[in-house]
C-alpha cells in the first residue's frame, strides 16, 4: 500500500505532527484521556449487555437502563475520536500501518453499528431486546456480540504498541 506509506510520510512531516512529537507531555496526556474514555464506554456497554443478559438491573426496563448508559457510550466516543486523531497525527505510521490498529477500527465500526441498531430498536419499540418481553436468546446474542466487540477493541488497542 504505497499510498499509505506516502500519506504517513507526509502527515509525519506536518507542523502539527512535529509539534505533537516534540512536546513530551502531549502523548501521555492524550493516551490517558483516551484510556479513561475507553473505560467509560466499555463499562457502559457492559451495563447494557448485562441487562440484556438479565443479570443487572432486572427490576428496570432495558429502555431505562439504555437511557442511563447509552449517553456514556456516544459522548466519550467523540473524545476518543479526537484523542485518537491526535495520536495518529503524532505517529501516523505506527497507527495507520499497524494491523492491530486496523483490526481495532473494524471492530469499532461493528460495535457502533450494533449499538446504533439497539438504540434504534429501543426508540421504535420500547420492549425490543428486553429479556422480560422478548425471547431471551436474541437479547443474549446481542449482548454477547456487543461485549465481545468491545473487549476486542480494548485488546486490539493494547496490541498496537506491540505489533
Amino acid at each position: 500500500m504505497r499510498w499509505l506509506d506516502h500519506f504517513c510520510t507526509w502527515l509525519d512531516q506536518t507542523a502539527l505532527s512535529q509539534a505533537i512529537q516534540s512536546a513530551a507531555w502531549v502523548v501521555p496526556t492524550v493516551q490517558t484521556i483516551h484510556i479513561l474514555c475507553v473505560a467509560v464506554v466499555a463499562t457502559s456497554a457492559l451495563m447494557i449487555g448485562l441487562r440484556l443478559i438479565g443479570v443487572f438491573a432486572v427490576d428496570q426496563t432495558l429502555k431505562r437502563v439504555a437511557a442511563r448508559f447509552l449517553p456514556f457510550v456516544w459522548w466519550p466516543l467523540l473524545v476518543l475520536l479526537a484523542t485518537g486523531a491526535i495520536m495518529i497525527i503524532g505517529e501516523p505510521a505506527r497507527s495507520l500501518k499497524n494491523s492491530a490498529f486496523q483490526l481495532k477500527m473494524g471492530l469499532l465500526v461493528a460495535a457502533i453499528v450494533i449499538t446504533g441498531i439497539l438504540q434504534r430498536l429501543l426508540k421504535n419499540d420500547e420492549a425490543s431486546g428486553d429479556p422480560a418481553t422478548q425471547p431471551r436468546r436474541t437479547a443474549q446474542l446481542i449482548a454477547i456480540v456487543s461485549l465481545l466487540l468491545w473487549c476486542g477493541i480494548i485488546f486490539a488497542g493494547r496490541w498496537i504498541a506491540y505489533s
